[in-house]
C-alpha cells in the first residue's frame, strides 16, 4: 500500500511538472504566433504534445486508476487525469494538424504581388484548421464536465483556468476557421466578384460609424483586387420611397430615409440592413452587380497606414497614420470648402492607401493587425449576398450585428447619430459605462447605463469653423452646437425602467428593435459643454451574477466600457 501511494505520488508530482511545462508551451505558442514565427512554433507544438503526452501517460496507469476511487483523495486524482487528458487531445488534435500548415501561412505570403494575394495556402489550411477547431469545441465541453465539487483549490483553479483558455482560443479558432474557409471564395477563388465599399465618415455620426461620404466598386478575381468606380455618397438619393422595404422597428426609431439616402443607410445599427439598402441604391444608379459590402473609416486608414507609410496625395498632401483623421475629418473642410471638391480629395485618399495595399506595400504583421483592430472597434464591417457565406460571417464582429448576450455577458449597444446636419462630431468625445445590482427580494438585477457627451468644440466654433462644419443653423441647430441622438439598447430580457440626463427625470422615445428594448434620446451641446443620461432597465433572476458589457458607435474618439458602480438607494442619480 505504501509503495501504493508512493507510485501515485511520484507520478502525480510528473504529472504537475509536465503540466506545467505544457502551460508553458502555450503561452510561448501564443506569442510566436502573434510575432508570425512559425517556424518557432512548429517547434513549440511538437514541445507541448510531448509534455502533454507525458502528463497523459503518468495519470492513466490501473494504480492511478485505482486511487481515483478513494475517499478525499480520489476527485482531485480524477479531475487531474480528466485535464491530461483534455490537453493532450488539444495538443495532439489540435495544435498538430495546425502546426503542419503553420510553414505554408506565413503572412508575408500574403502581401499582394502584382495586385494579386496567392490564395492557395488559405486552401491548403482549411481541413487542419476546422479538424482543430472541433478538437477545441470538443475539448471545451470535456472541460466543463470535469467535476470539481470536492476538489481542492489547487486543482479547483487549475480546471477553472483551463475553462478560460479553452473558451478563449476555441472562439479564436472558430474565427480563423470561418477566414479560412471564406476567404478564399470571396476574394474570387471561383470567379470575379464585385464588392461596394463604404467610406464612413465618423464626423457626422451614425449608429453604424459614420456617413458614407464615398462608395467605391471594389472588383476581385482569384486574389487579384483593383477599385474600378468611385463615387460621392451624396450622388444617392433622395429616392421618393425606400428603396427596400424597411421593417417597421427601424422605420419608426430612425425614418424612411434610411432607405432614401445612401448618407442616411448606416443610421441603424444593423449592418446587414445598411449593406443591403447600399447595394440596391448602387444597382440603381450602375446597373451593375454588387456580391457584398465592406465598410472602413478614417480612423481605420490611420492604422493601415502604420502598416504602409504615409502616401502622397494628387493634392499634394501628405497622408500619415498621425495626421489621417485630422486631416480627413477637419482639415479637409477649410482647405477645401466646396463640397465637391472634398468628395473628390476623400476618394484621392482612398485610392491612394487602396493602391500602395494593392502593390504590396506594407508590413504584413502591422496590416493585420491593422484590420484586427479596425474590426475589434466596430470599424470594419462585412456582408455577403451570398446566403452560406453570410451564415459564416453571422456571429463574427466583423458582421456588424447588434450585441449578442450570452453566459457570460449581458451586453447592451450605445448608438448615436448626428441630428446637427453637419460635420461637429469630430468635437464630439464620448464615454460609456454600465453597471449591475441586485436590488430586489425577487433576485432580478437592476441594470444602468450611463452615456456621457462632451463637445471639444472651440468656444468661436459659430464663426471658427466652416460653415460646412457648423451647417450654418440649416437644420435648426444654431452653427458652432453639436445635436445627437441617442439609442441604448438593452439585452432581451431588459425591461426599462425609467431614465435621466443631468440628473432629472427623462422621458426617452422608447421601442424595440427585433428582440431589443431601446430607449432613443436627443441631446444638444454647445462648445464646452457635456450631458450624462442614465438608464435603468431590470434584467432577469437568472442573470443577476452575469457581467455587463457595452458595445458603442464607433467615432472619432472610442472609449473602452468602463465598469459602472451604483447604488440600490438612487441608482439614477
Amino acid at each position: 500500500m505504501i509503495l501504493a501511494v508512493a507510485w501515485v505520488g511520484v507520478r502525480g508530482l510528473l504529472a504537475k511538472r509536465d503540466l506545467e511545462a505544457s502551460v508553458s508551451h502555450v503561452e510561448t505558442l501564443k506569442s510566436q504566433l502573434t510575432k508570425g514565427d512559425t517556424k518557432g512554433a512548429q517547434r513549440t507544438a511538437n514541445e507541448l504534445e510531448d509534455s502533454a503526452a507525458g502528463a497523459r501517460a503518468l495519470t492513466g496507469d490501473p494504480v492511478w486508476a485505482l486511487f481515483e476511487r478513494t475517499p478525499f483523495i480520489g476527485e482531485n486524482l480524477a479531475a487531474v487525469r480528466q485535464v491530461s487528458v483534455i490537453v493532450d487531445d488539444v495538443a495532439s488534435n489540435a495544435v498538430r494538424p495546425v502546426a503542419g500548415v503553420l510553414g505554408d501561412v506565413d503572412v508575408d505570403a500574403f502581401k499582394p504581388q502584382d495586385g494579386k494575394i496567392d490564395l492557395q495556402p488559405l486552401v491548403t489550411a482549411q481541413p487542419a484548421v476546422a479538424r482543430a477547431t472541433s478538437a477545441l469545441s470538443d475539448a471545451t465541453k470535456a472541460a466543463d464536465g470535469i467535476d470539481t465539487t470536492d476538489t481542492v483549490s489547487g486543482v479547483t483553479d487549475a480546471v477553472r483556468h483551463l475553462r478560460t483558455s479553452l473558451a478563449s482560443v476555441t472562439e479564436q479558432a472558430t474565427v480563423a476557421d470561418k477566414v479560412v474557409s471564406l476567404v478564399p471564395g470571396m476574394m474570387g477563388e471561383d470567379g470575379a466578384k464585385q464588392y461596394l465599399v463604404l467610406f464612413q465618415n465618423n464626423a457626422e455620426l451614425r449608429a453604424g460609424g459614420g456617413i458614407p461620404g464615398a462608395v467605391a466598386l471594389l472588383d476581385v478575381e482569384d486574389g487579384k483586387m483593383s477599385l474600378s468606380q468611385q463615387a460621392a455618397g451624396a450622388s444617392f438619393g433622395p429616392y421618393d420611397n425606400p428603396v427596400l422595404p424597411l421593417e417597421t422597428e427601424t422605420r419608426g426609431l430612425y425614418g424612411s430615409i434610411t432607405g432614401e439616402y445612401m448618407q442616411d443607410v448606416t443610421l441603424t445599427p444593423r449592418f446587414d440592413t445598411s449593406a443591403e439598402l447600399a447595394r440596391q441604391m448602387w444597382k440603381q444608379e450602375h446597373r451593375s452587380r454588387v456580391d457584398g459590402v465592406l465598410s472602413l473609416d478614417p480612423v481605420t486608414l490611420g492604422y493601415i497606414l502604420k502598416a504602409t507609410g504615409p502616401v502622397k496625395l494628387a493634392t499634394g498632401d501628405e497622408l500619415t497614420s498621425d495626421n489621417a483623421v485630422q486631416v480627413l475629418l477637419s482639415e479637409a473642410y477649410a482647405k477645401y470648402p466646396d463640397p465637391a471638391v472634398q468628395d473628390l480629395f476623400f476618394a484621392s485618399a482612398a485610392s491612394a492607401v487602396f493602391t500602395k495595399v494593392s502593390e504590396g506595400g506594407f508590413d504584413p504583421k502591422e496590416f493585420i493587425a491593422a484590420l484586427t483592430t479596425g474590426v475589434d472597434e466596430g470599424r470594419v464591417k462585412l456582408w455577403s449576398a451570398d446566403k452560406d457565406e453570410q451564415a459564416k460571417l453571422a456571429g463574427t464582429a466583423i458582421a456588424g450585428e447588434l450585441p449578442v448576450s450570452d453566459d457570460r455577458s449581458q451586453r447592451f449597444g450605445v448608438y448615436l447619430n448626428d441630428a446637427t446636419g453637419a460635420k461637429m462630431d469630430y468635437y464630439l468625445e464620448k464615454s460609456v459605462a454600465v453597471g449591475s445590482e441586485v436590488c430586489r427580494k425577487d433576485g432580478r438585477p437592476t441594470w444602468t447605463v450611463e452615456v456621457t457627451l462632451k463637445s471639444t468644440a472651440p468656444a468661436d466654433a459659430a464663426t471658427s469653423l466652416p460653415e460646412y462644419v457648423t451647417g450654418g443653423g440649416m437644420f435648426g441647430v444654431s452653427p458652432g452646437a453639436v445635436r445627437t441622438n441617442v439609442a441604448i439598447y438593452a439585452p432581451s430580457s431588459g425591461v426599462y425602467v425609467a431614465s435621466s440626463q443631468d440628473g432629472k427625470a427623462a422621458s426617452p422615445q422608447t421601442a424595440t428593435d427585433g428582440d431589443h428594448p431601446v430607449a432613443q434620446f436627443q441631446t444638444l451641446l454647445s462648445p464646452g459643454k457635456s450631458t450624462t443620461i442614465r438608464v435603468q432597465y431590470l434584467g432577469a433572476a437568472a442573470r443577476a451574477k452575469t457581467a455587463v458589457d457595452a458595445v458603442s458607435t464607433p467615432g472619432v474618439h472610442q472609449e473602452v466600457t468602463q465598469p459602472l458602480s451604483t447604488s440600490c438607494e438612487s441608482p439614477l442619480d
